[in-house]
């Protein structure tokens, strides 16, 4: 996701976003190590998707 579009979404959407994706990447990377998953190009974005989300959040000072 842009950052533009993370902006836009409230704390609470972030943070379910967090969620999200954190749950996603632990499957990538189970998918990964059983040579399942077919696009690893997805593992950094997915890392990279998180620390958007935490740079936001920091910036609103409400990092959990």
């Amino acid at each position: 996701m842009k950052s533009g579009e993370l902006r836009a979404m409230t704390n609470e959407d972030l943070l379910a976003r967090i969620d999200e994706l954190q749950k996603s990447l632990f499957n990538m990377r189970v998918q990964n190590v059983t040579k399942e998953l077919t696009d690893t190009s997805k593992l950094p974005s997915a890392r990279k998707d998180i620390a958007r989300i935490k740079t936001i959040l920091r910036e609103r000072n409400i990092l959990v």
